[in-house]
This record gives structure tokens, C-alpha cells and sequence, in this order.
């Protein structure tokens, strides 16, 4: 056992139930000195980063797990997500494309991987992985209305129709705004009740 480590760690873990994300971070990487080589620490750490809106040091320490232990999906899956809060579309499209290849009921990494499509204005491709998202989570109305607005923009009446559909019978306030945003009067009676 590494007493070092195993030291460092129980203060991070200290320093995080304190809510002292700062300091569990720096004892974090206490205990990664203390144990070069620990993708656990090295995941762990890049995931804080991520929570403290630091995405460069998250970004660092991600790409080193991901280097290092590159069939970790849930590495990959983070990784796309910091680089989709650094608005770097195409990196984090490839981040969650090998995240679903690794782990492809990950909803979350199809779910981003659509939406970075979409902001790179290739919605038949936000189409294809939202379809996924919204497969693996029927009841994730945000995935849905992703969906249909990636639909809307290919100029796909009948599947926007669907998803409002859809919308419709788990979040009738989300199918309301999302048949104001598509200007598709003729489906209001799906969520006239709601008026």
C-alpha cells in the first residue's frame, strides 16, 4: 500500500466533503505524485477541473488518461465534454465518437456528439446520434427537442411532427415550446390542454 497516497486521498476527499474543490484538487495531485501512473487520480482530478470551468487543466489531465488508458469511455465521454464547453466542435465530436465506440449506451456522449453536430450546422449527423440519445433515454425531453429542431433544419415536417408527438405525451411544456420554435401551428392540439 502507498501510504502517501492513501494519505492524500483521504484529504482530498476531506477537502471535497468541506466543499474545498480547490484544495481536494491540489491534494488530488498530491496523491498522483505519490502514485505516477494512477489514471483513477488523473481521471478524477481532469474531472474537477471540469467542474471548476478550468477546461485547459481538464483538458491536460484527460488526454493523459485517455492517452494512457484509451478503452476508458467515460475518460473519452468527459473529454468531449470539455471540449464542447470550450466550444472546440470537431474535438469534441471525436472525443464522443470513441466514447460510444467504447461504450455505446453512454446517452450522454450521443447526446453531445449530436449537439456539437448541430452547432457545426450538420444536422443530418445531430439527427443520426440525437436519435441514439433519445433511444437509450426515451423520457429525456432535452434529446427529443434536439431531435426535432435537427429535423426542423433538414426541413423534415414528418419527423418533427413525430417528436412533437413524442414530446407531447411525457412533457407537454417542452412540446409546447418546441411547436412554437418549429412554427407548426397545425400540432397545437397536442398541448392545448396545457393552455
Amino acid at each position: 500500500m502507498n501510504y502517501d497516497q492513501w494519505r492524500w486521498e483521504a484529504r482530498a476527499w476531506l477537502m471535497e466533503m468541506l466543499g474545498r474543490k480547490s484544495a481536494a484538487i491540489q491534494a488530488y495531485e498530491q496523491a498522483y505524485a505519490a502514485a505516477p501512473g494512477n489514471m483513477r487520480l488523473a481521471h478524477l482530478i481532469g474531472f474537477m477541473y471540469a467542474q471548476l470551468d478550468d477546461f485547459a487543466k481538464a483538458e491536460s489531465w484527460l488526454m493523459r488518461v485517455c492517452e494512457r488508458d484509451p478503452n476508458n469511455g467515460d475518460a473519452w465521454f468527459n473529454l468531449g465534454f470539455v471540449h464542447d464547453k470550450g466550444r472546440a466542435w470537431q474535438k469534441a465530436i471525436d472525443a464522443f465518437k470513441k466514447s460510444v465506440e467504447l461504450t455505446p449506451n453512454q446517452d450522454r456522449a450521443w447526446y453531445g456528439m449530436g449537439m456539437a453536430y448541430a452547432h457545426l450546422g450538420n444536422h443530418e449527423e445531430a439527427a443520426r446520434a440525437l436519435e441514439h440519445a433519445a433511444r437509450l433515454q426515451p423520457m429525456n425531453g432535452h434529446a427529443w427537442y434536439a431531435l426535432g429542431m435537427a429535423y426542423h433544419h433538414m426541413h423534415d415536417p414528418d419527423q418533427v411532427k413525430r417528436t412533437a408527438e413524442q414530446l407531447a405525451q411525457f412533457d407537454p411544456q417542452r412540446a409546447k415550446v418546441f411547436i412554437r420554435e418549429t412554427e407548426r401551428p397545425d400540432l397545437h392540439h397536442l398541448v392545448a390542454h396545457i393552455d
